[in-house]
Order: structure tokens, then sequence, then C-alpha cells
């Protein structure tokens, strides 16, 4: 006869009292107003490349002249930056890059097709996850108007 297996519950989160709950509700706020003005700087930089160069190029072109703009806008961020797994307690090099990180805080995928998919929505989700953070932009620089190539993720 076989035994069956008992199921240990999860460790309970810990409660916060109300105090506690409001404090941490305004700091998610906080972050996010501030994720929200990044965006929109950075949205603002995109379309200032688009209206330069228009759509036709290849994803490089607009990845390197968006890096020139962000800097002239005194933005900090990382170009290309690899980001890696965690599996069963391994750190793997999967050779994973986000397009740009801005701000250590906004996930910014770029992509130069005649339109958007599915996979690419989940690309950036992903490394939004990987990345532990909550906010992420998909451009489409090959739209005619870049406005309708960019999604807005938030996780």
């Amino acid at each position: 006869m076989r035994r069956r297996k008992k199921w240990r519950k999860a460790p309970r989160a810990k409660r916060l009292n109300h105090e506690e709950h409001r404090e941490h509700e305004g700091e998610k706020r906080a972050v996010l107003a501030e994720c929200d003005t990044l965006s929109g700087r950075v949205l603002g930089r995109a379309i200032e490349v688009h209206r330069q160069l228009g759509p036709g190029l290849l994803e490089s072109a607009y990845r390197t002249c968006l890096a020139y703009e962000l800097q002239s806008a005194g933005l900090r961020f990382v170009a290309e930056k690899p980001i890696g797994l965690s599996y069963k307690g391994v750190h793997l090099d999967c050779g994973f890059r986000i397009d740009l990180l801005v701000e250590d805080l906004l996930v910014v995928e770029l992509k130069t097709v005649d339109r958007l998919l599915p996979v690419h929505s989940a690309q950036l989700l992903t490394y939004m996850k990987l990345t532990n953070l909550r906010i992420g932009l998909l451009m489409n620089f090959q739209a005619r108007v870049l406005r309708d190539g960019i999604q807005r993720l938030v996780l």
C-alpha cells in the first residue's frame, strides 16, 4: 500500500499592520509615479529619434540613436545589458539581453518589425520578471507613426 504524501503549508507572509500597509502602499505609488515620469521622458526621446530617422532602419541604428538621446537628456542607462536566469539555485547565462535598462527602473525593448506580435510582449514580460522590474516599454520603430508601435507593460 502506498503512503500518501502530506502537503506542508507554505509559511505565511508577515502580516502588516494598518500603518505599515499604508506606508508600503505609499512607497509603491512613489516608485510607480517615478516610473511614469521616466517612461514619458524615454518616449519623448524615442519619438524624436523616429521623427529624425523614420522607419526602415535596423534595430541597432535606433538603439544607438536612442542611447545618444537618453545620454543628452541626462538619463542613466545600460545598453544590451545581459541578464541571467536562476535555475534550481544555479545562475545560468542564457544569452538574454535587455536593449536598454534606464535608471535601473525601466526595461526598454526595441523592435523593427511589420507589426508587434504576442511573442514580443512575452519577451519583454520575461525580461521584467527576470530583473524584478515592474515597468517596460516595447517600441516598434517600423511603425509609420511611433505612437502606434508602442506598448507599455506593467507587472
